[in-house]
């Protein structure tokens, strides 16, 4: 018998361990087939709201924030850059890499999901932002972005000349906040098992199939 499942998947777009979370999470659900039919539900979380739209590089960026030397970044983007790579994502990193603002991405991911097109647009998302080492503040790379998820170009960039969906994200934004959640990628099965962090396939596997008998 197969068993529904809500899976709410609470992270950034300038987050990478977040892209690893999900292309996890995506190859646990085909490994665990049948069992379950998940309906997944991106959350909105930003690392740096207060991020300008020039963005900043990010080994300064991770140098002022966490204290890292830039060995332990160069070590971190190599691990972050192998684990995409065992999933099936290229990261492509270099010394002008740069973070960005996500607002108006998530902006975008909201509109999306209304849309039926929320999973095509994070993927199309994080593949501009990592592999194709664009703006997510630039609203030319949003349209771009959305365009690929199928949605249509004219009201996405209709969407960013407003303040569209600003207040439902900033809403949920708050709600996810205030259930404890201070880093992503957060995925929460049924509302009640929690995982944390890139973990591999195999961690969600085991959390999709146990929330499954529950259920």
């Amino acid at each position: 018998m197969t068993t529904p499942l809500r899976i709410d998947f609470v992270s950034d777009v300038a987050c990478p361990w977040c892209v690893v979370g999900l292309r996890s999470l995506l190859r646990a659900l085909e490994n665990v087939g049948d069992a379950v039919a998940a309906e997944i539900h991106f959350q909105p979380f930003e690392l740096n709201p207060q991020m300008g739209p020039e963005g900043e590089n990010v080994a300064e960026h991770i140098q002022k924030k966490y204290g890292s030397t830039p060995e332990q970044s160069a070590a971190s983007r190599e691990a972050i850059r192998n684990s995409g790579a065992a999933l099936g994502f290229e990261f492509t990193t270099g010394p002008e890499t740069r973070i960005w603002n996500t607002f108006d991405a998530h902006r975008l991911l909201h509109w999306a999901g209304l849309e039926g097109r929320q999973l095509q647009m994070k993927e199309a998302l994080f593949k501009a932002n990592f592999t194709e080492q664009k703006s997510t503040s630039d609203h030319r790379v949003l349209i771009a972005a959305a365009m690929e998820a199928g949605l249509d170009a004219k009201r996405a960039s209709a969407i960013l000349a407003s303040q569209e969906f600003a207040r439902e994200v900033r809403e949920a934004e708050e709600v996810w906040r205030s259930r404890g959640i201070q880093a992503v990628p957060s995925v929460i099965v049924n509302g009640r098992w929690l995982i944390q962090g890139g973990q591999p396939p195999e961690v969600f596997a085991q959390a999709l199939r146990e929330t499954a008998k529950e259920a």
